[in-house]
């Protein structure tokens, strides 16, 4: 299911693109969804199985309505807008090349980056998953475009060949409940990742990724399932609330 040029980079950086994986009816029916429930939600908290987290930092911007106050939505690759993606017999071919004929999505969370809102400082997703089997992939759907004013993703390619670094609490006062960050690597090999509605990300939960502030006066809006070889356990004494495990349909024979 992957390009032997798709197999070479995921190999040597970490990631790789497919540009116009999903149709602009795909991410408007997920923004659509995402954005009721946030209005329903009226606030952070639990709503219809789903977590709404809160965003702390707008520069002193306005907001009008209430996903506007909204940082992630996670909980949702149940809700047929985003289940419909994630058993996408495509998006199993994807995942299923990299980590075999059974995978369960455990996590997914919508990223509304509302004008002003701060960026996400240098991590490893496999920070936050502290399982017995590793890497886990991650699937990154650009909802809106993303550009350097916006808060695009940056990441460092080859850094997935390295360990799990420590990571120390978001330095910033005020910061986003649960953001961490890496002080201990050179970060100067870093690029932008700069793309369109529809484009998918995949990456390894190893590669170190940020993105920066929202200068803009347009949402950076995203869509991300993280996805993990069948029959992967936590080797905490208990899950994160966050996580919600479920079992994706048999990889297609190619």
């Amino acid at each position: 299911m992957l390009s032997e040029d798709e197999r070479s980079a995921f190999e040597r950086d970490g990631f790789f693109l497919r540009p116009g994986f999903a149709s602009s009816q795909t991410c408007a029916a997920m923004l659509e969804d995402v954005v009721s429930l946030c209005r329903n939600a009226g606030g952070p908290g639990l709503c219809e199985g789903a977590l709404v987290m809160p965003e702390n930092n707008l520069a002193g911007r306005e907001a009008r309505q209430p996903e506007d106050r909204v940082s992630k939505v996670f909980r949702l690759h149940r809700r047929p807008a985003f289940r419909a993606f994630i058993e996408d017999p495509r998006v199993l071919g994807l995942v299923g090349s990299l980590l075999g004929p059974r995978i369960d999505c455990f996590l997914s969370q919508f990223i509304f980056k509302n004008p002003g809102a701060w960026g996400q400082p240098w991590h490893q997703d496999s920070f936050y998953f502290p399982f017995d089997h590793s890497p886990q992939i991650g699937l990154w759907l650009a909802i809106s475009e993303a550009t350097l004013e916006n808060g695009c993703l940056r990441v460092v390619p080859g850094s997935h060949h390295e360990p799990i670094h420590e990571h120390v609490p978001d330095r910033r006062p005020g910061a986003n409940l649960g953001y961490v960050e890496i002080v201990d690597h050179d970060m100067s090999a870093a690029e932008p990742v700069l793309i369109q509605p529809g484009d998918l990300l995949v990456f390894h939960s190893h590669l170190m990724h940020s993105s920066e502030d929202n200068t803009s006066q347009d949402i950076r809006a995203a869509m991300v399932f993280h996805c993990a070889k069948s029959g992967t356990r936590i080797t905490t004494p208990a899950d994160v609330p966050v996580n919600d495990w479920m079992p994706l349909p048999p990889v297609p024979e190619s």
